[in-house]
């Protein structure tokens, strides 16, 4: 049955909008240009005569009866709940407000950026010293240490980097002898090659360059996995059985990295040293007895020191950004490869600061 409408006085005089019928998308017709091209006074809108309304209707009479400011009366309860959805969300469209200036929305965007970075700054502070309590608690209750949650980081972030870190560092090491030697080739010094090789790698580039790769490939693998079980509510599964996440998540990514990072150091040094090695003997004829014996003379001890100082300050700088990252995982898959990005931006760019800090800190104290 088609909606139909009235414009009638009641007995007491007042102007009523009475509608009959289906107030529903398929029987609407010409309804709304009706209402549209109506003009007069209407007092009230009366809709007891509906058998049937939707949403569309609902809205149409909620619109004419707000225009008008007239009440509507003769709703039963299903339809009274459905306008009252439809007023509820007939709110004024928000004007977008004018964009800013160039120069304002580059200073609005940087004043943001900072704000978000000490904030997560202070998060990953927060982060370190619960990870710091985890450890205290782990050796005071030595049965909680997961012993084999914790070999199975040391393979994941140890032995299976091996192929990709000495390639890595044999190539870096080819690099540097190539470019070492060109540069020096015009001051006759080919031989001082040498001792940039050495030096480099055993002191910066060795540690560098495999605390880079840690970071994109095992602080983001922290990343991750930690995201995706926060986001499936294992990690609050495993709060409410009395299991404590730091000490079952954290603690074994922490110790590994920590652990292996002065391991993968020291192999990527020795491949860098050997592939730089390499090229001396087959580009500057440097026979490897000759290179060796070099080595030993201009390298000092304190080198390998150094290297093997800060490994684990960047092992446990990467685990900790990882598994801060994962951790700050809430709503949905995407912020598992934003957490993931994030943490891999945050591990290398701290593990750059720190690398230029102890640079200087090694200066100061001499050992240069």
């Amino acid at each position: 049955m088609t909606v139909a409408v009235d414009f009638a006085p009641d007995p007491q005089d007042q102007r009523v909008l009475r509608f009959t019928g289906e107030l529903t998308l398929a029987r609407l017709g010409d309804l709304p240009d009706r209402l549209n091209d109506y003009d007069g006074p209407v007092d009230r809108v009366d809709l007891s005569g509906i058998d049937r309304m939707d949403t569309v209707g609902a809205y149409i009479v909620h619109r004419f009866a707000a225009t008008r400011d007239a009440p509507i009366e003769g709703v039963g309860t299903d339809n009274r709940q459905l306008l009252d959805q439809v007023a509820s969300a007939d709110q004024p469209v928000v004007q977008k407000p004018k964009p800013l200036p160039a120069f304002f929305r580059v200073l609005d965007e940087l004043g943001t950026g900072t704000v978000l970075a000490f904030r997560s700054f202070v998060g990953l502070l927060g982060f370190l010293g619960a990870t710091v309590l985890a450890f205290g608690s782990v050796l005071r209750h030595p049965s909680r240490f997961r012993f084999n949650a914790t070999v199975q980081r040391f393979e994941v972030v140890g032995v299976s980097a091996l192929p990709i870190i000495g390639l890595m560092s044999f190539l870096i090491g080819v690099v540097i002898a190539q470019q070492g030697a060109v540069q020096l080739r015009q001051f006759g010094a080919e031989v001082f090659t040498i001792n940039l090789i050495g030096r480099i790698t055993l002191r910066e580039l060795g540690v560098l360059m495999t605390a880079i790769m840690v970071a994109g490939r095992s602080g983001s693998a922290f990343a991750a996995q930690l995201g995706t079980m926060k986001l499936t509510e294992e990690i609050d599964a495993m709060r409410t059985i009395g299991v404590s996440p730091m000490e079952a998540l954290v603690v074994p990514r922490t110790l590994a990295a920590v652990l292996m990072m002065p391991l993968l150091g020291f192999y990527a040094s020795i491949v860098a040293i050997i592939g730089g090695g390499l090229l001396c003997w087959t580009t500057l004829d440097i026979p490897p007895v000759t290179y060796i014996q070099r080595l030993r003379e201009v390298v000092p001890i304190t080198d390998l020191y150094v290297g093997m100082i800060k490994a684990p300050v960047f092992g446990l700088i990467i685990a900790v950004s990882g598994c801060f990252q994962g951790m700050q995982v809430e709503s949905d898959a995407e912020q598992v490869g934003l957490r993931t990005t994030s943490a891999v931006v945050q591990a290398i760019f701290l593990v750059i600061v720190l690398d230029a800090f102890f640079a200087v800190f090694f200066e100061r104290i001499g050992w240069i």
